[in-house]
């Protein structure tokens, strides 16, 4: 009984890592499950090269800016929508 609940321990504490890619990945407009089931895979190594590519995003002005530019067009189209 105690291996399996060191196993489940394990299990809990391994998917936590996965977890936090995904929702770091989806946050950003990037699959959650994608980078969920990558995670599993390579644990440290796929969230680093998320936190690299959000990075390059953020560090980048010309990605900020498309980004703010979609925001607004899509704040437009909610407001369009609504006065209909």
């Amino acid at each position: 009984m105690l291996f399996l609940d060191l196993i489940a321990g394990v299990a809990v504490a391994i998917s936590f890592i996965p977890i936090l890619t995904g929702y770091c990945a989806a946050s950003r407009g990037r699959s959650f499950w994608g980078w969920f089931f990558l995670s599993w895979a390579l644990p440290g190594a796929s969230f680093f090269l998320l936190l690299a590519l959000m990075a390059r995003d953020e560090f980048n002005p010309g990605r900020r800016l498309l980004r703010e530019a979609r925001q607004i067009l899509k704040d437009a189209e909610r407001k369009k929508v609504a006065v209909e």
